[in-house]
Formats: C-alpha cells, structure tokens, sequence
C-alpha cells in the first residue's frame, strides 16, 4: 500500500444550478439503491464514514479539494430526500448558517407531518453542535450542521467548522449507532485538511475522563466549588496550557454556578444542557479541576487525514453532462428494475464495483 502526505489545498467557486440539479438527481438514486440492496443503517453508515462521504462528494461532481463539497452534498441530499423521505423511511434536518440554526423548527414540522416525535432528535441536534463547539475546542467555528435519521430512531451527523484564520476546514461525523457516551470520543470519524499538536483542548477525549468527572462534582457541590473559586487569587499555570488568567472569569463563574441550584447533574451531558455553559466557561472550569483536584484534560489533536464526475471548477477536468446524465440513467433503470424483482442491472453494477475494486 502506498503511502504519503496529500497537500489540498481549496478551489474556490461555486456549483452551477445545472451541475447541483444533477447532484440531486444522482445522490437520490445512489441513496435509493443502497436502501433497497443494503436498508438504511448501511446508510448512515456510509454517510458517518469521512471517507466515503468524500468519494460520495467527487462522484456528485466536486474534486477532492474542492471548497463547498460538505455544504452541498449534504443540501443536495436535503433536496434529493423531500418528496420520497417517507417513502424511503429517511430524513434530513439542518444546514449551512442560518438553515442549522432552524433545525429544531424543521424537525417539528416534520413530527407534525408525519406523526412521529421529534424531542429526542432536537436533544440530540443541540448535544452534537455543543459537543464540537464546546467540548472539542479545536479552533474550527462550526457553520454547518446536518442530521440524517430514519423512521427506527437511527440518526448520523455531519458537522463542518472553519477556521477563520487559516482558512483550513474540518468536518465532524457522528454515528449514533456506535454512540456509548455523547461526551467521551463520540465521532466515527473527524476529517481535516490540518492536524494540530496540542494546541486544542480535548474533553472528549477518554484522557480527559477525570476531568469532566471533577467538574460534575464541582458544580453538584456548589458550596464547596464557590468556597474554592473565592480562594484563588493568583493562577500558576504550566507552560502547556494554552489557556489565560482571562479565561478564569470569577464572577462569569459564579453566576453559572448559581444557575445550576436547582439541578442535579447526573452525566457530564447534563452540564452541557445548562444555559451559558459555552467554550470559555468549559476552559475555566477544566482549569479549576486542574487547580484542585489534578485532573488534567486532554490537549491532542483527534482529527485524522481522508474522481468521477469532473470537479465543480474544471478541475482537474470540467464535468461532462452526457456523461453524468448516463450514469444518471443507469442507476434509474436499476432501481425501477429492481423494484419490480428484476435485479440484471443491479447484480452488473455490483459485478462492476468488484471488477474496478481487484
């Protein structure tokens, strides 16, 4: 097996409404034949793993580095699933800006069409984006943020953030099938043009287990914590840490403390329910922990590194129409064949695959 170091860096541009239109088109019949040959956690499956969610963005059309491939897949995806959601037993929730942001209101209006509660998946949309806002302070700002989810309760997210400085990119999968705790090293995989060495903070990580515990037990025993917080009056911070004096803000502290009275914090996800618990209050009660108890988080990177169609920007060649809208055919005809038992198509598309993969 051969093995490198693959430098990506972005194209720019956006994808023509003929090209994303397409998109659609295809990622529909892809999504539809894997349901039918596979059912749909082999979906999530699929879509929770960094790598093949990329190949899944280079067949729709966008090359490997091409800027956009999370945003549009997924929109693509959105779109493809609308009308035949129900039918096939799949869901699609969230978005780019100001779309995730209404996830919760799209997943209402999806209970109420459908019959179905949706609570569980509202909780769980907000616990992932804190999770990887919060929790996994890694530098990446998160702007994107798509939940897929089945008629059986099974879900899988993709989330992307940027980093505004270096303009490097990474997304965030989640599966919740292989999900044991939301808060300790929940991702099926995290996918980045950059792997940073320790200047993150990590409490996700199982390494930083004692640290969240302590904090748990910190704010369950408010008189104790508050007592400790008022005798801290110089920080002694080792040359790792990444964190300031700033981030210890006393009275911010105090007044989260004080929200928490009423609250019997079972879990480490119950801290992350709690309104104002954001990044900074995250680093400065991981760094109160430190001070009193010596449990130390983790400060590791946990990213790891991950054609067609043609690529969205002519790179490294433009798309060529007659023939996506052939593949386009093929997988139609597969799937109306295979519908009414007759599985000729489908079984030289799997004898294909195997052909190509030798």
């Amino acid at each position: 097996m051969r093995k490198g170091i693959a430098n990506l860096p972005l194209h720019g541009g956006k994808a023509p409404p003929w090209l994303f239109r397409r998109m659609v088109e295809l990622s529909k019949s892809i999504v539809e034949l894997i349901v039918l040959e596979h059912g749909r956690k082999t979906l999530l499956e699929r879509l929770s793993d960094p790598y093949w969610f990329q190949s899944l963005g280079c067949v729709l059309g966008f090359d490997w580095h091409s800027s956009g491939l999370t945003t549009t897949v997924c929109g693509a995806l959105k779109e493809a699933l609308k009308d035949t959601g129900k039918e096939l037993g799949v869901f699609v929730v969230g978005g780019k800006g100001r779309t995730a942001l209404r996830t919760p209101e799209e997943l209402d209006r999806l209970g109420e069409k459908y019959g179905f509660d949706t609570e569980r998946f509202k909780d769980l949309s907000r616990l992932v984006a804190k999770v990887d806002n919060t929790l996994l302070q890694d530098g990446y700002q998160l702007y994107h943020h798509t939940m897929v989810f089945t008629q059986e309760g099974d879900w899988t997210v993709v989330q992307q953030g940027m980093n505004t400085g270096s303009r490097y990119a990474r997304r965030y999968h989640w599966l919740g099938a292989r999900v044991v705790s939301l808060t300790e090293e929940p991702h099926s995989g995290i996918s980045a043009q950059k792997v940073h060495e320790r200047i993150i903070l990590d409490m996700t990580s199982k390494s930083s287990a004692e640290s969240k515990e302590a904090i748990r037990e910190l704010l369950n025993d408010r008189k104790l914590f508050l007592k400790e917080l008022e005798g801290i009056r110089k920080l002694e911070l080792p040359s790792r840490h990444y964190i300031s004096p700033e981030d210890l803000n006393l009275k911010r502290l105090h007044e989260t403390v004080k929200k928490t009275e009423e609250i019997e914090l079972k879990s480490f996800e119950d801290v992350l329910r709690i309104r104002g618990i954001g990044p900074k209050t995250i680093r400065a009660l991981a760094l109160v922990a430190e001070l009193i108890y010596g449990a130390k988080p983790s400060f590791e990177d946990p990213a790891r590194y991950s054609f067609a169609h043609g690529g969205k920007d002519g790179h490294p060649y433009p798309v060529q129409r007659d023939i996506y809208d052939t593949t386009l055919d093929t997988l139609k005809r597969a799937i109306a064949k295979a519908k009414l038992g007759e599985r000729e198509k489908v079984e030289a598309i799997k004898r294909l695959a195997k052909i190509l993969n030798n």
